[in-house]
């Protein structure tokens, strides 16, 4: 019996029989453009099962992982995001080699992470783990495996590895502030990207693929829907669908970016002469500021501005889920996890707060 479904933009196609013990085996195959492919491929699967020209497929944990990946995740995504796919895939290969993808249990799971834990940061163990554990889930779905060998799996990770998220002061921000906004002019983009960082938390690609047509002047809104991919040059969907989103801005913000018409540019951040400035001419003016400011942070980049725009908010007392919206987060937990330190810090404020309270009682 042949079972065809879509899954995301292609199809998929499984046929299904009993072995000579009498046991169900299945055999799949995805990536189809069309359905009339799927139904043509299961069909020839049909008859190749009735002539026992057909055994159960029993590929290596590595080779369906690879196909998966190429076929469901890949296709599509930002160039970012498939480099980390890729590497997920090179990581697979080298430490499950051969296995087969039947033969992998709980146990196997969990050591692999136990070692792989000892040299690399909790983000990076946590975004493989997601990769792997969505691979196992369609497995089962798809009768691939019976059992998700990734459930309650205990995720390890270095400490020494990870980087705490880097951010400003409220007094370092007011200082790299006042210290932009000074003699500023329609030609120092650079300046007014970092000022637009600051005060909406924006990706350095949503600020660079900002129109004049995205700003509601009376309304004090931004509307981010396109994002510069710099490694594709063009402009671009985000990366997920809540990237797509409104913010609410300051009138200070607003009247700043005001003095960048005299360009005439459709693009917000685009010089008279038509260009944008890169990633890396962004960074150096902000190096400079920081610099000239005697601001000395390690692994401070123009992504950290948008760390540092949560710092503010968080500080101040704005709600987590306010701030994952703003920032286009597609659900608080990611929020959570990349300022896990600086919630941690927020905390331990709270903790004094409420301790000095209770000293007075």
């Amino acid at each position: 019996m042949a079972y065809i479904k879509k899954r995301g933009k292609t199809w998929q196609a499984q046929v299904s029989w009993y072995d000579l013990n009498n046991e169900r085996q299945y055999k799949t195959k995805g990536g189809f453009l069309t359905k009339r492919q799927a139904q043509e491929w299961a069909n020839k699967m049909e008859v190749a099962k009735d002539d026992n020209q057909i055994v159960a497929k029993d590929p290596t944990f590595a080779e369906e992982y690879e196909d998966y990946t190429n076929t469901y995740k890949i296709p599509g995504k930002a160039t970012t995001t498939q480099r980390r796919y890729k590497y997920s895939i090179e990581v697979v290969k080298n430490n499950f080699g051969n296995i087969k993808l039947s033969k992998m249990t709980r146990r196997k799971y969990q050591t692999f992470i136990n070692e792989y834990g000892k040299t690399h940061a909790k983000v990076t163990v946590r975004l493989l783990n997601r990769y792997i554990r969505a691979f196992a889930r369609d497995c089962v779905s798809d009768k691939l495996i019976s059992v998700n060998f990734t459930d309650r799996v205990n995720l390890t990770w270095n400490d020494e590895n990870s980087h705490k998220v880097q951010y400003l002061s409220y007094k370092e921000v007011q200082e790299l502030l006042a210290s932009l906004e000074t003699d500023i002019k329609p030609s120092y983009i650079s300046r007014y990207m970092i000022i637009t960082a600051l005060y909406t938390g924006m990706r350095i690609g949503e600020i660079m693929a900002l129109k004049w047509s995205d700003i509601d002047f009376d309304n004090h809104l931004i509307k981010i829907t396109k994002s510069y991919s710099y490694t594709e040059d063009k402009i671009k969907d985000p990366k997920t669908e809540t990237s797509k989103r409104v913010i609410r801005v300051s009138r200070k913000l607003l009247d700043i970016l005001k003095q960048l018409r005299v360009n005439h540019q459709k693009f917000v951040f685009m010089s008279a002469t038509g260009n944008i400035p890169t990633t890396n001419a962004a960074n150096k003016a902000l190096r400079k500021q920081l610099n000239k400011l005697h601001i000395y942070k390690d692994h401070f980049h123009f992504h950290s501005l948008r760390h540092t725009h949560v710092a503010l908010l968080l500080f101040k007392g704005v709600p987590l889920y306010a701030v994952s919206k703003r920032l286009g987060h597609s659900n608080m937990s990611i929020t959570a996890s990349v300022y896990a330190y600086m919630l941690d810090e927020l905390r331990q404020q709270s903790d004094d707060q409420i301790e000095d309270i209770l000293n007075k009682i």
